[in-house]
């Protein structure tokens, strides 16, 4: 058996085991696509939908990547941010804790603002937030750790709002999706609770929504109203490719060539794990890339079962999407999976 046929078998394997109901994958070097594959229906319901490369998935955490983080790039770039300004200096009334946490900081997951806080109980409203973010005392000193923070990126989020006017979603539209011609990639705003079941299911019943088809799976980014520094696109394999094809040129044409040579540096060596601005790195610790992708993949996986994974230097990268919370986030077996599926990927195309 060669190896492409390999990272189809184990592609259909996901499906066959029921590890999820919906998955697409793309594998290029550069500007080719030399392999892709969509597969299963977009749910178990009878008649659901068959999935495409154009089926739209919740896409999680990667939109810290494809949506905050090339935000962030953007405004790097125009001088409309600089990664030592500070909260003190960005925001008003910021607890003294907070004052000199960095852009570089909410960036790499250093900040010591808490991984998780479940703002649909402890905020006063969306609008209050950020409040209660800045409010929540930090779980270690700035810049002595690594704690993937969701809240360290809603506050990045709020930040680059406050500055620019703008809200995210325009934002990323403006100055990644639209130049990318990523036309079907969105947030989508939960002020309708009517359903689109062309987009592939996520969980049923969470920790404090019942689950919609079409609306974002993440119940702080549900609370803000689907638009949100964690999480809340949604897009496709197909505009996910054009992504990673800009990703693998090393941001052209949307991102300076210096600003993602430093963007793609490790910023936290000897800590817990490596991180760049906003990316995950591959490299010598464990880490959703496998083994074989060597120390220079960047990326970023998603909880409803997404990942990005690129290799600037090869031009290698894989878009794989699942919907792995459907029916409930119960179903682990993906981690291994997409281990298995990046290894025969490499092992094919590089």
């Amino acid at each position: 058996m060669s190896y492409s046929n390999r990272v189809e078998e184990l592609f259909t394997e996901g499906l066959e085991k029921k590890i999820y109901s919906a998955g697409a994958i793309v594998v290029g070097k550069g500007d080719q696509v030399l392999y892709s594959k969509a597969g299963g229906t977009v749910s178990y319901e009878p008649e659901a939908d068959k999935v495409t490369l154009d089926t739209s998935f919740d896409m999680a955490s990667c939109s810290k990547v494809v949506g905050t983080t090339f935000v962030a790039f953007h405004m790097l770039d125009q001088g409309m941010l600089c990664l030592d300004d500070t909260l003190g200096e960005l925001l008003d009334n910021v607890p003294e804790d907070k004052k000199r946490i960095t852009i570089r900081n909410l960036m790499t997951h250093t900040s010591g603002i808490p991984a998780e806080i479940w703002l649909w109980k402890e905020a006063e409203s969306p609008e209050k937030s950020l409040d209660c973010i800045l409010n929540t005392p930090l779980v270690y000193p700035t810049g002595t750790d690594v704690q993937y923070s969701c809240m360290g990126f809603i506050t990045l989020g709020k930040v680059m709002e406050k500055i620019s006017g703008k809200d995210l979603h325009t934002m990323a539209r403006e100055w990644t999706f639209e130049p990318l011609g990523m036309w079907n990639t969105e947030y989508r705003g939960t002020d309708s609770s009517k359903p689109d079941t062309s987009i592939a299911y996520t969980e049923l019943h969470t920790n404090f929504y019942e689950g919609v088809p079409g609306i974002v799976h993440d119940e702080n980014a549900r609370y803000l109203g689907g638009i949100s520094g964690n999480a809340g696109l949604f897009s496709t394999a197909n505009d996910l490719t054009k992504f990673c094809v800009m990703m693998a040129k090393k941001g052209e044409p949307i991102v300076s060539h210096r600003l993602f040579e430093l963007a793609s540096k490790n910023y936290t060596p000897g800590l817990s794990e490596n991180r760049g601005l906003g990316f995950q790195l591959s490299g010598p610790t464990p880490t959703f890339f496998g083994d074989l992708f060597g120390n220079t993949g960047i990326g970023h996986t998603g909880y409803t079962g997404t990942s990005i994974a690129v290799d600037p230097e090869s031009g290698l990268f894989v878009v794989y999407l699942t919907n792995r919370v459907y029916p409930t986030r119960d179903e682990g077996r993906l981690t291994r999976l997409r281990h298995q599926i990046h290894n025969a990927a490499v092992s094919t195309f590089l």
